[in-house]
């Protein structure tokens, strides 16, 4: 079974988790993990906060267009805090709605722009995927401590970063080596 870790935040785990299950030949397990956690841990921040946030963006942008996506539309004030929105997908997974929910959430975000992080529209988002009751779970003890321990678990594993899937014992980072982890499978 493959696993692909990721966060609700990320450009390029939106352009991996669009095609995973086409490259791969099978829908990986969706790990939801705490990508700003990571940052803290590896010592450096993401791109979008640095002098290369244009080269980033218009990367992604190019590959969605070569990936037959949607074109990206940046939410105001991206990068998100994706806290919220990560306990969410959490209680997605629990809800067998990982799929759904992250493919809805990702749409809304990259796709049409929208603030995930808002709480009203994290639970609409939510319901839409089939996944009930997210207001109250995302301040459920149990939810946090979850989406902590995977977190911890995914450092400890070597992931440095999202996207990042694991096959076998083997890590890929970064949405275009899909076709690497495929071809060595």
């Amino acid at each position: 079974m493959t696993v692909l870790y990721y966060d609700l935040a990320s450009p390029y785990a939106y352009l991996a988790v669009s095609r995973a299950a086409e490259v791969l030949g099978e829908q990986p397990r969706l790990q939801p993990v705490l990508v700003g956690a990571i940052f803290g841990w590896r010592g450096r921040g993401s791109w979008a906060l640095t002098d290369q946030r244009d080269a980033g963006e218009a990367e992604c942008e190019r590959r969605a267009v070569a990936y037959e996506l949607p074109p990206i539309v940046w939410p105001r004030g991206w990068p998100l805090n994706s806290l919220g929105p990560m306990r969410a997908a959490v209680v997605a997974e629990r809800q067998g709605k990982p799929l759904e929910f992250a493919t809805a959430a990702f749409e809304r975000e990259f796709a049409h722009g929208e603030d995930i992080s808002d709480v009203v529209l994290l639970d609409e988002i939510g319901r839409s995927a089939g996944v009930e009751n997210l207001r109250e779970a995302i301040a459920d003890p149990e939810i946090k401590r979850v989406l902590k321990e995977a977190t911890e678990a995914a450092w400890e594993r070597g992931v440095q970063g999202v996207p990042t899937l694991e096959a076998g014992r083997d890590l890929y980072f970064g949405d275009d080596r899909l076709e690497e982890a495929a071809a060595a499978a």
